[in-house]
């Protein structure tokens, strides 16, 4: 059984996407020639390609535009939206995002056949995202659903595939706090770079048909190709890594510790170190450890990283706190090491977590700490965030974020409420503001209605309006209505 993780989810959604990488956009960049000279839009294309191909994005846009608008039927209309959203995706602004998710949602709903609907798809996930980074709820809320639905339909398609995890990713959730998801990019069986649909797969076919038949047998097959050294084999050496992992046995630990250990091939090792994770034995454990204390590879350390979070063991959550103790580490490595306790809720990590802040020693790793911790939703990791929030002596980026994701992890509104009258800082009562916008806790339409009518701050006062505007609670709504009359 494979456990679906944040990381896990990114993956099965990004599979079923067809996309390489959360980050990626569609190789289709560029549109392809007039091909319908008596079109009526033909000309009205014409313009628009050479506008995008010089990166006038602002021009292009409104010549897409203009296609599907006034020529809906025209051989053109199609692309043309799929063009439009992207040229709108160049330049870039949260209202330029979303006009581009509307016309990508038109061209789904009126050209479900379009040539470029398969890039519209991925150009929308990446659309949601950006805005979601930028503090848009609603893209959040989309993309967590995508990735909710995707991930059974990609899982119950196909086993997972090996992830190779870099630096993890800064997406912020709220005008200032963020959250620190891994990227993911696809490292699997048949999908592995530089490795072409070829002759490997008749023999990586004839080796898992025998491994489903009789394990005895299959097994020195393959131990026998990932002995192999010649740079013709890596591609092979890649997939059996995987057909290995498919079937545990007494001798699936030491024949995938062997690649991990010694393979020339990088990604051979990543994935064999990933497929350890599903092993979940102390020697697996031991042999991770030790990829984490001598491995000059910080990839392969982020791996190793990876392996022992989905473990969950106390000796692997050990190896973890302990790593992510570590200020001599690779950055990126530790800042991984603090994504994955969050993940694994326990007093125990918690109080690890609190005491690792004074340790770290950069802004980011300690950005980590804070999501870590408000991902653990217990009220004593709560109540920390809260304190930390009035600390004077941290930077006021820090007390946003802390803030932020006190909110998010169930501060009560009298407790936010407490913050904002002893702050005097305009920065962090904006922050409340917003942080009171999020919370379902109609106390907190409470709390904005007074400040809406009370606040001396003009500023503050529009702020605490625009927020009330956005929200569906009725009693905001009349609010709203009564200073409109007044």
């Amino acid at each position: 059984m494979f456990r679906l993780t944040l990381l896990g989810l990114v993956v099965a959604t990004m599979a079923a996407l067809g996309t390489g990488s959360p980050l990626q956009v569609s190789d289709r960049t560029v549109p392809r020639p007039a091909w319908s000279e008596a079109d009526p839009a033909d000309s009205l294309y014409r313009a628009a390609r050479e506008a995008l191909n010089r990166s006038n994005y602002q021009r292009s846009a409104e010549l897409f535009r203009r296609i599907r608008q006034d020529y809906p039927k025209s051989a053109y209309a199609a692309d043309a939206c799929y063009w439009e959203a992207f040229a709108r995706y160049r330049l870039g602004g949260s209202d330029h995002l979303r006009q581009a998710l509307e016309v990508l949602d038109l061209q789904a709903r009126r050209y479900p056949k379009a040539a470029t609907r398969s890039d519209a798809t991925v150009l929308a996930t990446r659309i949601q995202g950006e805005l979601a980074r930028r503090g848009d709820a609603t893209a959040a809320a989309a993309i967590t659903a995508q990735a909710e639905a995707a991930a059974v339909a990609a899982v119950a398609a196909r086993p997972p595939t090996a992830p190779a995890l870099p630096r993890a990713a800064i997406v912020p959730v709220g005008p200032g706090p963020v959250s620190f998801a891994p990227k993911v990019a696809m490292a699997g069986p048949g999908a592995s770079e530089g490795c072409e649909e070829d002759e490997d797969d008749a023999r990586v076919a004839a080796l898992n048909a025998v491994l489903q038949m009789d394990q005895e047998r299959a097994e020195p097959l393959l131990q026998k190709v990932l002995a192999r050294r010649d740079s013709g084999s890596v591609c092979l050496r890649r997939k059996a890594v995987f057909i290995v992992s498919q079937k545990r046995t007494p001798r699936t630990e030491s024949i995938l510790l062997g690649s991990a250990r010694n393979d020339p091939d990088g990604e051979v090792r990543e994935q064999a170190v990933f497929w350890l994770s599903q092993v979940g034995t102390e020697a697996a454990v031991t042999a991770l450890d030790s990829i984490l204390q001598k491995s000059p590879s910080p990839q392969l350390q982020e791996k190793a990283i990876f392996a022992l979070s989905q473990m969950d063991t106390p000796r692997a959550r050990q190896i973890i706190r302990s790593y992510a103790a570590r200020n001599d580490a690779p950055a990126e490595v530790q800042e991984q090491a603090i994504f994955w306790i969050g993940q694994q809720p326990s007093p125990e990590n918690a109080a690890f977590l609190r005491d690792l802040y004074k340790k770290v020693e950069t802004d980011e790793a300690r950005e980590k700490v804070i999501y870590a911790l408000a991902q653990m939703k217990d009220q004593g990791s709560t109540r920390w965030l809260l304190d930390l929030a009035v600390d004077r002596s941290v930077s006021v980026e820090a007390r946003k974020q802390a803030l932020f994701w006190a909110g998010q992890s169930g501060a009560s509104v009298a407790d936010l409420a407490t913050i904002y009258s002893r702050a005097t800082d305009p920065e962090m009562k904006e922050q409340l503001l917003f942080t009171y916008a999020q919370s379902r806790d109609k106390a907190a339409v409470d709390k904005l209605i007074e400040i809406a009518k009370t606040e001396k701050d003009k500023g503050l006062r529009s702020k605490a309006i625009f927020w009330l505007g956005q929200s569906s609670d009725p009693r905001a709504a009349r609010v709203l209505q009564d200073m409109l009359e007044q």
